[in-house]
C-alpha cells in the first residue's frame, strides 16, 4: 500500500510539471497571434480542461501550429492524466492519509487510540466519548466492510501508535493507548516501544501486576467486574450466608473483593460458601485462617467454606442462603445453573447472575457497559482518593513516610484498597445500605456524622477497630505475618495483631481512613 502511494505521488508530480509546461507553451504560442482566442493562462487552462474531459465546447481553439501540437498532446494525455489523478485522489481517500489529515485539525482534543476494534474496545470508547465529547476515538485498524459503524464519532486508521503520537505533535493532553485483548502487551506488535512514547497505556491482563513501566498500567476485567458488583449490590447487615457458584476468574475476583471490602461491623459473622476448584487459591493465600474461620461457620468471625462436590448436593444450604452469586467464566453455564435453581429449588435469598446478556426478571451483573467504563479501567477517581489518603497519612504520623510516587505496587494497592472501602464506611456512618455512589453531598454528610459520633470514646474505638479489621484482611490476603519489626522483604509487620495489642499511635493511624471523607467531599465539590 505504501509503495503504491509513492508511485501515485511521483506520477502525479511528473504529470503536473508536464501539464503546467504545456499550459505555458500554449499560452505563449497563441498570445502573439491576432486571430487567437486563447490569450491568457486562464484561457489555456479552460481549453485544456474541456479538451481532456472530452467535453469540447469549441469556444476556445488554438490557431497556431504549436498550439495545435499542444492540443494534440492534451488529447493524447487526457485519459492518462485523468486516470492518474483519479487514482491519486482515490488512494488518498482510501488510505491512512485522509484520516491522518483530518486528525491534524483536532490536535488540541483528547486522543484515545485502541489497538484493535472489538466489543470491549467499542464499549469503552463509547463510554469515554459519553463522558467527554471533546475526545477523538481512533481504532488502529481498517474498517471491515461487514463491520457495523459505531454510534459515536471515530476514525479507523491502520497505523501504529508511534505514528499517531507523531501526528499529535505534543499538542494538548497525552494520547491514551488501550490494548483491550487479554495479555495483549506481550503479543501485539503495536505494543512494541510503547514505554518510550509520551502516552498513557492501559493494557488488559489476567495476572496480578499493575505496572510494567512508568506509563504502562494494567487492568483486570475480572477485578473490574468484582468491584462493580460489590458497589452496585453491597453486602447488607442482615446477610450472613452467601453462596458463590463458580470459582474461576470471575469467582475468585468476587471473593477477593469480598474479603478486602465487605467489612460492615466489628461483630459480623458472614459465611461464604464457595463451590469450585480452590486448591490453587488456598495455596496462594495460605494465611487466611488467621482472619477467617476456615471450613466451618462461626459466631464470632467471617468464614470461608470451600466445597469439592456439586452444589446440587447441598439443597438446604442453597435454599437458606441470603444471597447466591452465579459466576462461572462460561456465561452459558451460568444461565443453566440459574434456570435449574429457579426450576427445582425454593430459594429464599437473592440470585445474582453474571451475564452480559440482559433479560427481564433476572438480577444480573457484569455487563460490558458496567465494566468497560473510564472510571473502572483507568481507576481515575479511586486512584485520586488513594493518593489523597496517602497524603493525609503522611501528615498524621510522626515517623518518616513515602510519597505516592515512591510507593511500590503493593503499598499503592494497599491505599487503593482503603479507598475502595470508603463507600462501605459511608453506608455505615449514614446507616443507609442503598448507597452505591459517592457524591459531594453524601460524602460531606457522612463526614459530619463521623465528626459528630467520633467524640464518644466507644464510637471512636469502634471506627478504629473496624478499619483495623479491613487492614488486617488486606495484609493477610497477601501473606504478611506478624513481626516485632517491620520487614517488607520478609512480609512482616508489627501491627498484624489483635486490635487490643496495638499502641495508641497505631490505633490513631486508623483514623486516616475515616477523616479522608472530608477531603473527598471537598474534592468532589470542586469538580
Amino acid at each position: 500500500m505504501k509503495r503504491r502511494n509513492k508511485i501515485y505521488l511521483c506520477m502525479t508530480v511528473i504529470l503536473l510539471v508536464i501539464y503546467f509546461g504545456l499550459l505555458a507553451t500554449l499560452c505563449f504560442s497563441e498570445y502573439t497571434d491576432s486571430r487567437a482566442t486563447i490569450r491568457s493562462l486562464s484561457d489555456a487552462f479552460w481549453y485544456s480542461l474541456v479538451t481532456m474531459t472530452t467535453v469540447g465546447y469549441g469556444d476556445l481553439t488554438p490557431v497556431t501550429p504549436l498550439g495545435h501540437a499542444v492540443g494534440v498532446v492534451f488529447l493524447l494525455l487526457s485519459a492518462g492524466i485523468m486516470m492518474t489523478l483519479f487514482g491519486a485522489v482515490l488512494s488518498f481517500i482510501t488510505s491512512e492519509a485522509l484520516p491522518l489529515f483530518l486528525l491534524s485539525f483536532q490536535r488540541k482534543k483528547n486522543w484515545c487510540y485502541f489497538a484493535d476494534y472489538g466489543t470491549e474496545a467499542s464499549t469503552l470508547a463509547e463510554n469515554i466519548y459519553k463522558e467527554n465529547q471533546d475526545t477523538v476515538i481512533i481504532f488502529g485498524e481498517k474498517k471491515d466492510d461487514q463491520m457495523e459503524y459505531p454510534d459515536y464519532p471515530c476514525l479507523f486508521v491502520n497505523v501504529s501508535p508511534a505514528r499517531i503520537v507523531a501526528s499529535k505533535k505534543n499538542i494538548g493532553a497525552k494520547c491514551k493507548v488501550f490494548l483491550m485483548k487479554e495479555n495483549d502487551i506481550g503479543v501485539n506488535s503495536r505494543a512494541v516501544g510503547l514505554y518510550a512514547l509520551p502516552v498513557e497505556v492501559y493494557a488488559r491482563t489476567t495476572n496480578g501486576q499493575d505496572h510494567l513501566s512508568g506509563n504502562i498500567k494494567f487492568f483486570h476485567s475480572y477485578d473490574c467486574c468484582a468491584r462493580q458488583y460489590w458497589r452496585s449490590k453491597p453486602l447488607c447487615s442482615h446477610e450472613s450466608k452467601i453462596v458463590l457458584i463458580g470459582f474461576e476468574n470471575y469467582g475468585q475476583s468476587i471473593l477477593e473483593r469480598a474479603i478486602l471490602t465487605n467489612i460492615v461491623s466489628v461483630h459480623q459473622h458472614v459465611s461464604y460458601h464457595i463451590f469450585g476448584k480452590a486448591e490453587q487459591f488456598l495455596a496462594m493465600h495460605s494465611h487466611l485462617h488467621e482472619v477467617f474461620s476456615m471450613g466451618e461457620e462461626s459466631e464470632s468471625e467471617d468464614a470461608l467454606i470451600f466445597y469439592d462436590d456439586f452444589w446440587e448436593m447441598h439443597q438446604e444450604l442453597v435454599e437458606q442462603a441470603d444471597r447466591i452469586i452465579i459466576c462461572p467464566d462460561d456465561e452459558q453455564k451460568g444461565w443453566n445453573i440459574f434456570w435449574r435453581l429457579e426450576k427445582y429449588y425454593k430459594i429464599q435469598g437473592k440470585i445474582h447472575l453474571h451475564s452480559n446478556r440482559k433479560a427481564p426478571g433476572v438480577d444480573y451483573f457484569g455487563t460490558n457497559e458496567e465494566i468497560y467504563t473510564p472510571n473502572q479501567i483507568m481507576r481515575t477517581a479511586l486512584n485520586k482518593t488513594a493518593i489523597m489518603m496517602n497524603e493525609i497519612f503522611c501528615k498524621s504520623v510522626s515517623y518518616p513516610t513515602l510519597k505516592w510516587e515512591e510507593l511500590d505496587d503493593f503499598h499503592r494497592e494497599s491505599k487503593i484498597a482503603a479507598a475502595d472501602h470508603l463507600l462501605m464506611k459511608i453506608r455505615i456512618l449514614l446507616q443507609d445500605e442503598a448507597i452505591t455512589e459517592i457524591s459531594p453531598g453524601i460524602a460531606k454528610k457522612a463526614y459530619e456524622a463521623y465528626c459528630k459520633m467520633n467524640i464518644y470514646e466507644d464510637m471512636q474505638d469502634m471506627y478504629r477497630r473496624l478499619d483495623h479489621m479491613r487492614w488486617l484482611r488486606f495484609y493477610t490476603f497477601y501473606n504478611w505475618t506478624y513481626g516485632h519489626v517491620r520487614n517488607d522483604a520478609a512480609r512482616q509487620h508489627p501491627m498484624l495483631c489483635p486490635y487490643e495489642k496495638l499502641t495508641w499511635e497505631q490505633k490513631r493511624e486508623r483514623d486516616v481512613a475515616w477523616e479522608t471523607l472530608g477531603s473527598v467531599a471537598a474534592q468532589l465539590k470542586r469538580r
